[in-house]
């Protein structure tokens, strides 16, 4: 048995307030996962343009 099977398993005779509780839990894991990729991505992206950003010609805009 794989984990999902396992955790339906131990979940599927949970009554309905429960169930709620780890579907609402799934969610922010979810959202915990997708935070972390986009997090990931704004990193690789700031270095990427680290030398667009940071240049002479906009330096105005660093106060802002």
């Amino acid at each position: 048995m794989n984990t999902a099977e396992l955790i339906f398993e131990q979940v599927k005779d949970f009554p309905e307030p429960l169930a709620q509780e780890v579907l609402d839990f799934v969610g922010y894991l979810r959202t915990k996962l997708e935070h972390g990729e986009v997090l990931d991505l704004m990193l690789a992206q700031q270095q990427s343009l680290a030398g667009v950003w940071d240049n002479t010609a906009d330096e105005v805009w660093n106060n802002v």
